[in-house]
């Protein structure tokens, strides 16, 4: 057996350059990485070994730079990933939100924080967590429930059998998601007499699972009893690569299809049996349409209460559940008929076994009217001088957007308004986070999203309070010449969470900046931009911002665009029940008439 002796850290990034998917790409498409005590010389050395063939790139924050990679891989179907490689202790730390972030939203990321020393010699090292019961626990224990495989590198040679493990879970459709590789710092700089079959290239294909005869059989027996089903297009479809087989599907048999947040743009929005938005920030149409159903199938979703409304949605009493779900544990919630395969398959299966089995048209009118009046809503204001809607901003980026836009979001007001009343007309031209729902994901998410898709326009829609926590990865944006356009809405606070609050019964209270008790606060967010090189102005209306939108589109730099908007208004139509516990004792009188509410609302569950 012919061998080359590597350090553990070389033999690592030389696997991961030869780790192929089947369309001819590396798999890992690079490395994101802030280097300090814990990985600078171990693994530094050796990803700049690999530089031509693995690129690195330098992030600001060890948080943001896993949100880009998560975000890439998301924008193109879990087709490829990155790695994001921290120091030991807090840099390591930074990364645990992010790995819970790409844990619920079942998605690939190569987390490899460095680690304490596996020989203890300097014991305790720098930054490490020293646990006073367990010698072996570090910082990146806290990866553990947040990692669909975690190992930790305490010998070179156990790399033969752990980035293999590593590939196979970021690669298998149902068991995808991050993988965190705490890498023992000493141990990175070992050298080992590695087989140099271990590095030869090796395809990962996407597995496709058949349906189980009996489920199948099941699942068909659920489909000819019902007389007016319901399609939930979730994530899973996308991930797939589903999205013409499941307009085949709707188009042969009739069914009409609402969309979750991670499903917005199977369909195009003005297909006549997409009826939109589903759930909590659902379309008015969608929610009549999935509360008569009584067949809800849900094709590659995970049945967030956002989507079902807290399970009071689905109110036709003979209503059953049919779950097509690459993953087991997804397509078995809430005693659902489960259909465990892969959504292409399952839907190709499934129409050719349905013949030519059709079912009654929905009523179109229902969808004909409510974009009138999400139409109205987000029309420009007649009165120039008032401070806009959210609502408004966004008919403003529609209006300037063209088919490959992307428009992106994870936090605040704007995901239920965008969920709700964006037009997406092509497949993936809506990414939101919308599983960890991420204060912060925003830029760096943009930046992934157009590293992974150059060629398409990526609006990022954040809101004063998320720019607040995470922007940081502008300055990279800049530095590398990624053109991405950023819309910062500034309604001075935390506008979502604030009426959420009023809406519970509670008093405005340490949302708003006006109700914190402290000093008035007025931050120049296109001044801050500016200082991290964007090209970046204010606005002062809607008709200035789509001027300022035309003028993005021809931009070479990064442009953020801020404008001031009202707080407190949100759409009247649409939407459905969401379950936020309200206190039973108060001496608030709104909270406890809330409480009342929410009791009634609770018998609506089933």
């Amino acid at each position: 057996m012919k061998t080359v002796r590597l350090t553990a850290a070389q033999a690592m990034v030389r696997y991961l350059a030869n780790q192929m998917n089947e369309h001819g790409e590396t798999y890992i498409a690079g490395v994101w990485a802030i280097f300090g005590h814990g990985n600078v010389a171990g693994i530094g050395e050796a990803l700049y070994g690999v530089r031509d063939q693995l690129p690195t790139y330098r992030g600001q924050n060890e948080q943001s730079m896993a949100h880009a990679a998560i975000a890439y891989s998301k924008q193109l179907r879990r087709r490829r990933a990155m790695a994001v490689t921290s120091s030991i202790g807090p840099g390591a730390a930074n990364m645990v939100t992010a790995a819970a972030l790409a844990h619920v939203n079942r998605l690939p990321v190569l987390l490899i924080p460095g680690d304490v020393f596996a020989n203890r010699g300097p014991d305790p090292v720098l930054q490490q967590l020293e646990d006073f019961g367990d010698g072996t626990m570090s910082v990146n224990d806290c990866f553990k429930p947040v990692s669909r495989y975690f190992d930790r590198i305490t010998r070179p040679e156990q790399l033969l059998t752990a980035l293999p493990r590593a590939m196979r879970t970021m690669t298998d459709p149902a068991d995808c998601g991050p993988v965190t590789l705490a890498f023992c710092q000493d141990v990175q700089a070992e050298a080992y007499d590695y087989p140099e079959s271990f590095f030869e290239k090796r395809v990962w294909r996407q597995r496709r699972p058949e349906p189980d005869a009996a489920e199948f059989e099941a699942a068909i027996a659920a489909l000819k009893a019902a007389k007016n089903p319901v399609i939930v297009a979730g994530g899973g479809v996308h991930f797939s690569g589903a999205t013409e087989t499941l307009k085949a599907f709707s188009e042969k048999h009739g069914i009409p299809v609402v969309e979750t947040q991670a499903g917005k743009s199977v369909l195009a929005w003005d297909h006549p049996l997409n009826f939109g938005a589903v759930g909590v920030t659902g379309t008015g149409c969608a929610n009549i349409v999935a509360e008569n159903a009584d067949l809800v199938f849900g094709v590659g979703t995970r049945f967030q209460d956002f989507t079902t409304g807290s399970w009071a949605l689905f109110k036709n009493p003979a209503r059953k559940i049919l779950a097509l779900n690459v993953q087991p544990y997804d397509s078995a919630k809430h005693d659902a008929i489960a259909l465990t395969a892969d959504a292409k398959v399952g839907l190709e299966r499934l129409s050719a076994a349905l013949g030519d089995t059709v079912f009654p048209a929905p009523d179109t009118d229902l969808k004909n009217a409510w974009f009138a009046r999400a139409d109205a809503v987000t029309a420009a204001p007649k009165d120039g001088n008032a401070l806009p809607t959210d609502m408004q901003v966004i008919g403003a980026v529609q209006r300037a957007s063209r088919d490959n836009t992307v428009v992106m979001c994870a936090a605040g007001t704007m995901p239920g308004e965008l969920h709700q009343l964006w037009k997406a007309k092509l497949p993936l031209s809506y990414h939101m986070e919308y599983g960890f729902s991420c204060m912060g994901y925003e830029i760096a998410g943009g930046l992934g999203i157009k590293m992974a898709e150059p060629d398409r326009d990526v609006v990022v829609m954040v809101g004063d309070g998320s720019y607040m926590m995470m922007n940081s990865e502008l300055a990279t944006a800049v530095a590398m010449g990624v053109k991405i356009t950023v819309v910062i809405t500034d309604n001075r606070g935390y506008g979502c969470i604030n009426r959420l609050q009023m809406g519970t019964g509670g008093a405005e209270f340490n949302n708003l900046y006006a109700h914190t008790n402290v000093n008035p606060i007025a931050i120049d967010f296109a001044a801050h931009a500016a200082s991290m090189g964007a090209d970046a102005r204010k606005v002062s209306s809607i008709a200035e911002l789509e001027e300022a939108l035309e003028a993005a589109r021809e931009a070479t730099a990064p442009t953020v665009i801020v404008i001031d908007t009202d707080p407190y208004p949100t759409p009247e139509a649409g939407g459905f029940w969401w379950d936020v516990a309200v206190p039973e004792v108060s001496a608030r009188r709104e909270v406890n008439e809330a409480r009342t509410r929410y009791e009634a609302a609770l018998k609506e569950r089933r």
